[in-house]
């Protein structure tokens, strides 16, 4: 009798152990497929007995369970969906600006100064669109034919339109066509390269220095993230220079031309942008997107990733704008909220002034 009863009572604790560890049977799994949820690293069980590890997730990472990262209108934990971003992208500096309100909608270290490649090569192609008509012809110097590449081999002595060298500066990235343009306008590169300077100034960047056309590496030359794309934002405004950076095709030198900027047909709701690369800044770019009613523009520097961290800064752009406290709280440049007035076309008319003064210098 005693065993019997021994037998139901063991029964009925099985019973009972079976019914009430399924709940922790079912954390145990969920927690287990969420290791490393955006925002901190995951507390690791590292128990002896080699089972799998345990990723306990904290009361705040619950709401991504219901709405993964990356989701529109996801702002359950906007500053860790940020530090999650910083930790995926290879950038060392990036920014997202919400074009409309000038709102810092990202920032990674924005204001550090490094080298910027041919992201430049959206101002030469700025002062050349006020400088030169579409025929104006633009020789080739011995020294703009010897450029590195990237290059469309321009031939020495040989004289080209303007409008062609525009669309391979901004779609091929011709490091030749850039320094042929310079030497036009302004006599040398080296002139040139302050016209430039003077230019990002006009435009707001002031932390950008620039030596040279093209971008390529030279001591003194710098720019920031947060410069980049506001020089790209104010340089769209002029309707020419928007419509050339966002075209993917064109015929120029006797060839048909494509832009190498791949967002243009990869990512939805690009209006243009211009890529870069040297050793010294490693990979470069600067562009602006359009989803609906919302524009956001994004600069990045020192990547070794670059499209793959431009469509996450992209995507996290458009998935924060209607983040009304992430906004609110935002810094406001306001550099951002101003358009190509007539003070700006003083400014192009300057530059082309001192210009032809730096001609008659050499």
């Amino acid at each position: 009798m005693r065993i019997a009863r021994a037998m139901w009572l063991a029964l009925l604790l099985i019973l009972v152990l079976f019914c009430f560890g399924q709940p922790a049977y079912a954390w145990q799994v969920l927690a287990s497929s969420h290791k490393n949820p955006p925002g901190g690293a995951a507390a690791v069980d590292e128990g002896s007995g080699g089972g799998q590890s345990l990723a306990l997730l904290r009361p705040a990472d619950n709401g991504l369970i219901k709405s993964r990262p990356g989701r529109r209108g996801n702002h359950l934990t906007g500053a860790q969906v940020a530090a999650s971003l910083q930790r995926r992208i290879t950038a060392r500096t990036a920014v997202v600006v919400d074009a409309d309100s000038g709102r810092l909608i990202y920032a990674l270290n924005p204001d550090t100064p490094r080298q910027p490649a041919s992201t430049i090569k959206v101002i030469t192609a700025l002062i050349a669109l006020d400088s030169l008509r579409e025929d104006t012809p633009v020789p080739t110097s011995r020294r703009a034919a010897r450029m590195p590449r990237s290059k469309v081999y321009l031939q020495q002595g040989r004289s080209y339109r303007a409008g062609d060298l525009i669309n391979a500066l901004l779609m091929r990235s011709g490091n030749d066509a850039a320094v042929a343009l310079a030497e036009k306008i302004a006599g040398s590169e080296r002139a040139f390269g302050r016209l430039m300077t003077s230019k990002a100034r006009a435009l707001g960047a002031k932390n950008t220095t620039l030596i040279n056309a093209n971008g390529l590496t030279a001591q003194g030359q710098r720019s920031t993230a947060r410069d980049l794309a506001l020089i790209f934002h104010r340089a769209t405004q002029h309707p020419e220079l928007a419509r050339r950076i966002s075209t993917v095709s064109t015929h120029a030198l006797g060839k048909t031309m494509r832009s190498s900027n791949r967002a243009l047909w990869q990512i939805d709701g690009s209006l243009g942008g211009k890529t870069g690369y040297t050793r010294a800044a490693q990979q470069t770019y600067v562009g602006k997107f359009q989803r609906g009613t919302d524009t956001v523009v994004i600069a990045l520097m020192g990547s070794t990733t670059m499209w793959d961290d431009v469509r996450q800064l992209v995507e996290y752009g458009f998935d924060q704008i209607d983040n009304e406290a992430l906004m609110a709280g935002a810094p406001v440049d306001s550099a951002f909220t101003r358009t190509r007035t007539a003070s700006t076309a003083a400014v192009s008319s300057s530059l082309t002034v001192l210009s032809d003064a730096a001609k008659s210098s050499i």
